[in-house]
Order: structure tokens, then C-alpha cells, then sequence
């Protein structure tokens, strides 16, 4: 397959061609390729194929995230042909797919993205609750188990950490830094991980936290694990919480806010950050939270309940917007009203644990990359999410990107994802920390 598009960040245009080889080339295009459109603009998807070996197509599209996605097998005429063609005069989105065989790609677009809006009311009371929160957090003594890691780069120091916190579950991850740094020089960088409790992605690793601590002057790098496990433990520890105490975690209290999974998550967010802005080496200024998906999710969440935090990296992030916009429409992941829980105390507990809702009036800056055909993580819902921030966005819209990227399932376009949007986000790093 072959497919040709631009990408247009909230900076620059970038260009770039991909290719798929499936004994076919498939080349989509859309009227304006950055997959950014204006009320009332014409949105015309084009399909054409080289050395064709069938006379049709299945053509998939999914307006607005619906549940449901229309489907039709066409004949192709040979030659270039327009599969789609439609205006809209409200916030929207859609998903353009091709499938031949079981082979699919996909093309996004959206429409006045900078005017999606939450699906949930924000609660009245919203900001006392997490006030009283915040307040039993810090009521509570900080206790800090620190071991020290052994055979560590010369010059840096890193421990296994535990903080205590109302979580329930403690805060654990690795904390590094020099080990000679001055009082008040450093900035303070805070990993967060994907979904997933026993996956290799999940875990945190010292590296993890060494390769931001060696970063520009360096910096108090922590890699937070999710959800408060032991650190190093065997597989078999893992795998025994995913199959048990963590399974579906993400639906876990849903119809309370007491006792929904992602308070503890979040408390443990804050609760490290006051561990961080603890010590003496922080230059009191620079905070960088970053991370994907559920990661991306906690970075933006960290941002809108610790005003402190002064910069986000997101990668596709989750836990934006829930509840969606539009009719039997996917939420954000992780989709809570897509279950069969209560649908009522539902919408009592989730906008309490919305980033849509908590960013609100934020003022740190965000680089936040979205997939245009990401279904997991919705594209409008994490517009929905940024709309309510105050501070500077660098919004980096990717109209070929699903929620996965890697070098080897999408490698025929990852190196000008590669040179382009993850670049972008590199710099801004690697800018933020010298």
C-alpha cells in the first residue's frame, strides 16, 4: 500500500509518503491533508490502486467514533475514484478505511477540533472534592523507603522508592539523579506508564529513570509504576495481579467515586510529586510529566490537579472525555459507559476522574500527539480535553496514526513519523531540560 499525507502541527507542515506492501498499492488521499478542517469544508477521500488484483473494495466509515460503522463493497473503476465526500457544519470527526483482503488503512479527519467540547457536565463540586483529597494526602506524614541500587553509571545515584500515600496502594517506581548536583539546579521529570499491569511497558525500570536523569544538566527523574506494585519482582508476580487483585482494574468501583481504581491512581501521581519537589536539588520551577496512552492520560491528569507540573509530553492519551460527545459514540478510553455498569452512578462517579474536566484552566504547556484513526483513545476526546486548558499547546494531529506505533508492525511509515511528530516531541524534551 502507498499512502500520501501531511501533517499539520500547530507549528509547521510536514510531508510524508509511506508504503505498504501487500501485493497491492493502495494511495489515499484527502482535499486538505493535514486532516484539519473548517465547518462546511468539503472532505473528499480518494483511493487509488496499483497493480490491482480485484475489481473491488470494502470501504469502511466511522463517523463521530459511533459504535457502529457503516460498511460497502464497491467496484473499483481503476483508476483514481472518490469513496467519500461530505461537509459538516458542526465539531466532527471521521475514519476513511480500505480493506482488501485482511489488509486495512485508514485516514482521519477532523473538523473545528479547537471546539469539541466534554460530554459531562463538570460537577458542581467538583474542585472541593479534590481539594479534600489533596488535603488527607498531605495530612498524612511523608514516609520515604529508599534502597539504593547497586553497580549505577558513575556519577548518578537511583533507588527503589516507596511513598506512602492514601492511595491505597503506596507510590513505587526508581528515583535517579547526579549525585553531586547543586541545591535548587535541577528540573524534575515524572514517566508514567501504559495500560496493562504485567506487559514489559508496564513495569518500571531504573533505565527508565537514568536516561531522563542524564538528560540537558541533568534532572530528578522518577519512573512511577501505575499502580503501586513491588518493584522487580519475578513474572509470576505480575502475571498473578493481572489475572487477579488488578484484573479489568480500569472498571474497578466504577458507580462510586470513593472507590473508583483511578482516585488511587491519581493520588499516587500527586503524592510522588511532593516526594519530588521535596528535595533540595529542584530548581523549584521545571516539572515534566510525560507518557502514552493511560501514561499520556496520568501526564495530563497530573497537570490539572498539581498546578505545579509546568509541562506535559502525551502521547494518544486516555482518560479524556469518558462519556462521549456524540450519540453511542467510544469514550476515551477506558471507555467506561461501553460497559454494562450502572449507567446513572456512572455519570456520578467518571467526571470526577476526567481529564476533559480536570485540565480545566491549567496553564502548563502541552505536547500532545493525537491519532486521527485512533479508536482506543479517540481523537475527539482529547481535543475535547485540551480545549480547556489556558496554557500553550503544541498539538501534533497525525491523520495516519491508530493507537500503536512501532518500527516493526508500522515500519514502512515510522521513520517519517519518526523524523516529524516524534521529533518534535524529542525536541521540545531535550529544549525543556537543558
Amino acid at each position: 500500500m502507498k499512502f500520501i499525507c501531511k501533517i499539520l502541527l500547530s507549528v509547521y507542515l510536514l510531508a510524508g509518503i509511506f508504503y505498504i506492501s501487500v501485493g497491492q498499492s493502495i494511495i489515499l488521499k484527502q482535499t486538505n491533508e493535514s486532516g484539519i478542517y473548517k465547518k462546511g469544508e468539503e472532505i473528499e477521500v480518494s483511493v487509488l490502486l496499483d497493480e490491482m488484483e480485484s475489481d473491488s473494495i470494502i470501504v469502511r466509515i466511522r463517523e463521530n467514533y459511533n459504535r457502529d460503522v457503516s460498511e460497502q463493497k464497491i467496484k473499483y473503476s481503476g483508476k483514481k475514484q472518490i469513496i467519500f465526500s461530505e461537509s459538516y457544519n458542526e465539531p466532527s470527526s471521521v475514519i476513511v478505511e480500505v480493506r482488501i483482503g485482511r489488509n486495512i488503512i485508514g485516514i482521519g479527519s477532523v473538523v473545528e477540533p479547537d471546539q469539541f467540547q466534554p460530554g459531562t457536565k463538570r460537577p458542581k463540586d467538583f474542585d472541593k472534592y479534590w481539594k479534600a483529597e489533596k488535603k488527607a494526602l498531605r495530612a498524612l506524614s511523608l514516609e520515604v523507603k529508599d534502597l539504593p541500587l547497586e553497580d549505577i553509571e558513575e556519577g548518578y545515584v537511583c533507588s527503589d522508592i516507596e511513598i506512602n500515600c492514601t492511595g491505597p496502594k503506596p507510590a513505587r517506581g526508581y528515583f535517579a539523579k547526579p549525585k553531586s548536583a547543586k541545591a535548587k539546579s535541577l528540573p524534575i521529570v515524572l514517566f508514567v506508564h501504559a495500560a496493562g499491569v504485567s506487559g514489559s511497558w508496564c513495569l518500571s525500570k531504573p533505565e527508565n529513570a537514568m536516561n531522563y536523569a542524564k538528560m540537558g544538566g541533568g534532572a530528578l527523574a522518577f519512573d512511577l509504576n501505575a499502580h503501586g506494585m513491588i518493584n522487580g519482582q519475578s513474572v509470576d508476580y505480575y502475571l498473578e495481579l493481572e489475572r487477579g487483585e488488578l484484573r479489568n482494574y480500569y472498571h474497578q468501583g466504577v458507580e462510586d467515586r470513593d472507590e473508583y481504581y483511578f482516585r488511587g491512581m491519581y493520588l499516587r501521581l500527586i503524592r510522588t510529586l511532593d516526594f519530588l519537589t521535596s528535595q533540595p536539588e529542584w530548581d523549584g520551577e521545571r516539572i515534566l510529566v510525560l507518557g502514552e496512552s493511560q501514561g499520556g492520560g496520568q501526564s495530563l491528569v497530573a497537570a490539572g490537579l498539581d498546578e505545579r507540573v509546568s509541562a506535559v509530553v502525551a502521547t494518544v492519551p486516555a482518560m479524556c472525555n469518558f462519556y462521549g460527545t456524540f450519540d453511542n459514540a467510544i469514550g476515551g478510553w477506558p471507555d467506561p459507559m461501553g460497559t454494562k455498569s450502572d449507567k446513572e452512578k456512572m455519570l456520578e462517579t467518571i467526571p470526577y476522574f476526567d481529564a476533559a474536566h480536570i485540565l480545566k484552566g491549567s496553564k502548563a504547556t502541552f505536547v500532545t500527539e493525537i491519532g486521527l484513526i485512533d479508536v482506543t483513545c479517540p481523537s475527539y476526546s482529547v481535543y475535547a480535553a485540551l480545549n480547556q486548558v489556558k496554557g500553550k499547546k503544541i498539538t501534533l494531529g497525525v491523520p495516519y496514526r491508530g493507537h500503536q506505533m512501532n518500527s516493526r508492525r508500522h515500519k514502512d511509515h515510522y521513520e517519517i513519523w519518526d523524523n516529524t511528530v516524534h521529533k518534535t516531541k524529542n525536541d521540545f524534551i531535550a529544549d525543556f531540560l537543558k
